[in-house]
């Protein structure tokens, strides 16, 4: 008895130690993507090889840049103070203690997420780190070449869940469109057409390899943008169950960092028939522009 209790006892320690280990097979998987992604990225902005763009060959945002956008965009794009920066090939975000709820009537676990966004290849990609009972839960959302995807890792080993498909194409590329204005570099490139709505209102269309989605962007009187609202999306559960649901994201406490105004708080919420889910609510984010 005494000899099962001690390998008991090292079986659990060892898993102990395992789970508090920095490495991970999905940590290992994001980080060399994000690499190949920042490399490719680098390589467009150094060669001009974007032929996606519909500004001018200037280094950075100007008033003729944003001439074609409607004016609360426009007013975006002055409020934000873009204008006359260097145009972003790239973009970090680094989210920590979310409060990430796990659907409808379920509980809510703190994560840490970081996101890549890159301008050229429309790619995106986020890496979920966090734990449920002790047990390590990860994640990677990406974008990447116009097809989307959603997986889901426990204990650093077992994948609950990897969704694709046409309707993960979709949402991806409405939530990147979503962000176009936080990388606004995003917002000026002819896969985008915008159409004025009035002057605190926006439409934007995004179409990326066959795949198209719409959204209205909303702002402030001062300019900055507070929300983005679709009804192209689809809400996946854990248990695999998806519905079309609206979904707005919405920027608030805009700060300024290096001159430039970036917003310091991004939620998600589902507007379900059964009522609003608030399902990704961060405060304190860091943006860095590549």
């Amino acid at each position: 008895m005494l000899i099962i209790i001690s390998v008991v006892l090292l079986i659990a320690a060892i898993i102990v130690v395992f789970f508090n280990i920095p490495w991970s097979r999905a940590s290992r998987e994001f980080r060399i993507l994000a690499e190949r992604l920042m490399t490719e990225a680098e390589g467009e902005a150094t060669t001009s090889t974007d032929t996606t763009s519909t500004t001018t060959e200037s280094d950075v945002f100007t008033e003729d840049d944003i001439a074609h956008l409607p004016l609360p965009v426009q007013n975006h794009f002055r409020y934000c103070g873009y204008l006359g920066t260097p145009k972003m090939s790239a973009m970090r975000i680094k989210f920590k203690d979310v409060d990430f709820s796990m659907g409808l009537n379920k509980p809510t676990i703190k994560i840490d997420y970081t996101q890549y966004n890159f301008v050229g290849a429309l790619n995106r990609i986020a890496y979920i780190d966090s734990s449920m009972y002790g047990i390590p839960f990860e994640g990677i959302d990406a974008f990447v070449g116009g097809k989307g995807s959603m997986k889901g890792i426990l204990a650093k080993l077992f994948t609950l869940f990897n969704q694709t498909g046409p309707a993960m194409d979709r949402a991806s590329l409405v939530t990147f469109l979503a962000e176009s204005l936080v990388i606004p570099n995003v917002a000026l490139q002819s896969n985008i057409t915008w159409q004025a709505i009035d002057d605190l209102h926006a439409q934007a269309t995004i179409s990326y390899r066959g795949i198209s989605g719409s959204g209205i962007f909303t702002f402030a009187e001062n300019g900055a943008m507070i929300s983005f609202t679709t009804d192209d999306r689809e809400a996946t559960d854990f248990d695999g169950q998806s519905r079309q649901i609206r979904w707005t994201a919405i920027l608030d406490d805009y700060v300024e960092k290096d001159g430039i105004k970036v917003p310091n708080v991004l939620q998600s919420i589902w507007h379900y028939p059964e009522g609003d889910l608030l399902y990704f609510d961060s405060k304190d984010i860091e943006i860095e522009f590549i």
